[in-house]
């Protein structure tokens, strides 16, 4: 495991050094000065540029610095490289956006070669592993470009809009003049490469940190020394373990695995697992009582030292070196929402709000507890059993099949054109989209990583034993094909490199999910349950409610860290279990009869993520609407339309996919009418 204690100090030292050199981050120039340039530029080339004149030349005096030459000095820059010249602006920006993508593209190759021995399975990481993949290609990007004036000539040239402006304005513009707003994103701050690279090298260990958090399940015992896993199964926190919960409910002892699983996940979020139980076979764990045990005899075992909290504080401390770079969005959960997301953060926790507070959601509950015929326990949120599609088989049955299919990683991947036309995409499709993702073993749960350029490749990340490929790793794979295809299509199918991608992640979550519902399609097993439209409602919302509340929890996390910068491990261990049991208390206590529990904290994002846990969630809603509008419909073809659009802002893209914005009322609606067929 990475030493986080050691980092610490690391970061400490860093955010001194920024301190200090924040108060430098300061206007340079005086508004007469740019007020005399402002005067110039419209004599010289009319009213008809007086927007692009203003915010262009305010947006570069708000970047100018001493460094980069005097008064007169950056009132020559202007006079020069303002372009009033609409068909010489056009070749200006094509020659960027071209230049654009072989830059973004190479340095993304690079980055993701030298994180392959962090990230793929390929055995013990070597220190110098970790020196490579801590290594940013792309940090001295901003100050060279700021050094010999193409970050200015962006930023004079294509003004910025905020996302009032783009929402207001958004939905007249035509395609050019949103891929000239999306150049226009470029720059907008001045982050020094020392601090591009500090944090890059703090996410990069914290990412390691959680890639190699394993619970080896077959050393887990009960207070009889009763083992109830394979000896052989090592799964992943949080993804993997909840996984296994999930995958238990048809088992006959499923109860009692269930229950030293949840064990698990609460000592993991308390900070009270024995250190030599993370990534470690050597002893046995008996987790409901904490006790570890050697040949059958008790053994003394330290906790793991509050790591996990440490691990996310330096996420903090990481994202809150680059708040003085940022004027407006001085915070992390304002870039995360306003910049990244381009939904701001109230908007998206009364979405999480009103469907967690809903009847509709109480009423599921009361269906789960008849189908379980027990009480509800905390565990239940992760109840899959609306889930359609397996035909009755249990999960051991389908590991079967999908070995059988897929022995190997190259079996998967030679199959990738026959699963595509399997979803909707025609052959043509299929044998384009197919080639362009690589399949590769994943040391983590599995994830997928989007090229920048369109001459490298998907890569699609995910776990296959010796045995072969068993139903988690292929429910994850299919899962992560749907971020590849997503990722293809946007890049390959816009019409602007500026505009190629998706408004934010929680898109291309919403796809994933699409795909991962296919699973059972790919696999050739039928299903004959007439009420499997209501019972895919049912399970979406039932998803939604469960990963809301984690997704709130991070939320607060990170908004009381802001309140509270100088918190510790154990005081932010204990803010974080206070804001879990109090979301918990609101939204879930009433309908599971238990108080105080923490379990919406497990989630391995809340750790290395930095506030990406709410594009879950968000990416179901998308999802269920996307779903909604494909009734009827070809998903390649339709999916290819809507990818196509690129990164405009999401409620216009929602708009123009599906008809609506984004809202929760189709999925409420839809298993409201759930309700009315399915009573128990």
């Amino acid at each position: 495991m990475i030493k986080f204690k050691s980092l610490l100090i690391i970061i400490a030292a860093i955010v001194l050094a920024a301190a200090i050199s924040a108060e430098d981050i300061k206007m340079f120039l005086d508004t007469k000065t740019i007020s005399d340039v402002k005067s110039s530029l419209l004599a010289k080339y009319g009213e008809a540029q007086r927007f692009r004149i203003e915010r262009g030349v305010d947006r570069v005096a708000s970047l100018w610095r001493e460094e980069d030459g005097k008064a007169d000095d950056f009132a020559k820059f202007c006079e020069e490289a303002f372009i009033g010249s609409p068909e010489i602006l056009d070749k200006v920006f094509n020659r960027i956006q071209k230049n654009y993508e072989t830059l973004t593209g190479n340095l993304l190759k690079i980055s993701l070669d030298f994180k392959r021995p962090l990230e793929l399975d390929w055995g013990e990481i070597m220190p110098i592993d970790m020196m490579f993949g801590e290594f940013n290609p792309s940090s001295h990007l901003s100050d060279d470009f700021f050094s010999n004036k193409l970050a200015f000539i962006i930023g004079l040239n294509f003004p910025y809009y905020s996302l009032s402006e783009k929402t207001q304005h958004g939905p007249g513009w035509s395609r050019q003049e949103w891929a000239y707003a999306r150049l226009g994103d470029s720059f907008t701050n001045r982050i020094p490469a020392k601090i591009n690279q500090a944090v890059f090298s703090i996410f990069t260990k914290a990412d390691a940190y959680i890639s190699d958090y394993n619970i080896y399940m077959g050393k887990l015992v009960d207070a009889k020394g009763k083992t109830y896993f394979p000896a052989d199964m090592k799964l992943i926190s949080h993804w993997g373990i909840r996984d296994e919960l999930k995958a238990r409910y048809a088992d006959p002892e499923g109860f009692k695995k269930q229950e030293m699983i949840f064990a698990v996940m609460k000592r993991i979020i308390r900070q009270e697992i024995p250190a030599v139980m993370v990534n470690k076979d050597e002893f046995q764990w008996d987790p409901i009582k904490n006790k570890v045990y050697k040949d059958g005899k008790d053994v003394k075992a330290e906790a793991e030292p509050d790591t996990r909290y440490e691990v996310f504080l330096s996420t903090f401390k990481a994202a809150k070196l680059l708040d003085p770079y940022n004027t407006e969005l001085n915070t992390h959960m304002k870039r995360k929402f306003e910049r990244e997301r381009e939904i701001p953060e109230a908007q998206v926790e009364k979405l999480f709000t009103d469907l967690m507070s809903s009847k509709t959601v109480r009423k599921i509950a009361k269906i789960i507890e008849k189908r379980l015929d027990r009480d509800l326990r905390p565990y239940d949120i992760w109840y899959n059993g609306f889930r359609a599609g397996s035909g009755g088989l249990k999960e051991e049955e389908l590991d079967k099949i999908v070995a059988a299919k897929y022995p190997t990683l190259e079996a998967f991947q030679n199959d990738i054109p026959n699963i595509l036309m399997k979803v909707g995409f025609t052959k043509e499709m299929a044998d384009f989209l197919g080639p362009k993702v690589l399949v590769e073993p994943a040391r983590g749960s599995g994830h997928a990583w989007g090229s920048e350029s369109r001459a490298e490749k998907q890569l699609l990340r995910t776990r296959v034993p010796k045995t072969g490929m068993n139903y988690k790793g292929f429910n994850i794979a299919m899962h992560e094909l749907g971020h590849c295809v997503e990722q293809t299509l946007s890049l390959h199918k816009v019409d602007y490199y500026m505009l190629h991608g998706i408004p934010n992640t929680a898109f291309t979550e919403a796809f994933a999910f699409v795909f991962q519902g296919y699973d059972m399609d790919v696999l050739g097993v039928k299903n004959e349950d007439s009420n499997a439209k209501y019972m895919k409602a049912l399970n979406s919302i039932w998803q939604s409610y469960e990963i809301m509340g984690v997704a709130l929890v991070d939320m607060k996390a990170w908004n009381w860290l802001y309140d509270h910068p100088n918190a510790t491990p154990a005081e932010f261990k204990q803010a974080v279990l206070t804001i879990a049991k109090e979301v918990w208390n609101k939204y879930y206590a009433d309908i599971f009869d238990s108080k105080d529990e923490v379990i919406l904290a497990i989630y391995s994002q809340m750790i290395d993520g930095a506030l990406y846990l709410p594009d879950y969630p968000l990416g179901h809603i998308i999802e269920y609407q996307i779903q909604q509008y494909l009734q009827g419909k070809n998903l390649g073809h339709e999916m290819e339309r809507m990818c196509s659009a690129g990164i405009i802002i999401p409620q216009l893209w929602m708009k123009n996919a599906v008809g609506s914005e984004i809202s929760i009322e189709p999925m409420l609606k839809g298993a409201d009418e759930a309700l009315k067929y399915i009573k128990k």
